[in-house]
């Protein structure tokens, strides 16, 4: 059963389907697609800049090693697809949702990834740097060792997120409940602290 997106809001219907092909390697820089559904691609070392997928499905699909770039995946849906070693560079994400995906090494550097849904994700090895991740939905998402600094967490849903050991300095701790998940062994910087303490009920003063 697929997890459900925020507020029970249905996945946009597809129009039409591509299914098996084998895009390995493909340059996709300046591609549109919409409301199309992949299924079972190959998109393996496939490259993108510019490109543009919107309210599209992507179901068993293999983004292996793949490499994008101000590329938008805008309200898409990835079911049981691999992100294995992929980059994203400043692409954006607005109101996508993962499913059962695999994200093993998988890299964000930028972007916008606002309103994505990735509930109960495993992201323990992964980097994101610098990307704005507002009001995403990540209840129960494991980045335990993940490195996920200078995010823009406001809003966000961290319930039951296992940051355990996970880089987050200069990232946006103020939706994060210290008590509702589990955060030992975080690396935080000073003004997180801050922001923590707050989180926790305590009042913050120098010595003065």
């Amino acid at each position: 059963m697929m997890a459900d997106r925020k507020h029970g809001v249905p996945a946009p219907p597809t129009d039409s389907t591509v299914r098996s092909a084998d895009w390995d390697s493909r340059d996709l820089s300046g591609e549109q697609h919409r409301r199309v559904a992949f299924v079972d691609v190959d998109l393996t070392e496939a490259v993108s800049r510019g490109a543009e997928f919107v309210e599209c499905t992507f179901r068993g699909c293999r983004f292996n090693a793949s490499t994008h770039e101000e590329t938008g995946f805008i309200n898409c849906t990835f079911t049981r697809s691999s992100f294995f070693d992929a980059t994203f560079t400043r692409c954006k994400f607005v109101g996508s949702m993962f499913d059962g995906c695999t994200h093993d090494l998988m890299k964000a550097d930028g972007g916008d990834w606002s309103f994505v849904g990735m509930p109960g994700a495993d992201l323990r090895k992964t980097s994101f740097t610098g990307v704005r991740m507002r009001e995403a939905d990540l209840t129960g998402a494991r980045f335990a060792g993940a490195t996920v600094r200078g995010v823009d967490l406001s809003g966000a849903w961290l319930s039951k997120a296992d940051f355990t050991r996970c880089d987050l300095r200069g990232s946006d701790l103020s939706s994060l409940d210290p008590f509702g998940a589990e955060i030992a062994g975080a690396v935080i910087d000073p003004v997180q602290a801050v922001t923590l303490a707050t989180n926790l009920g305590l009042t913050v003063r120098d010595q003065g």
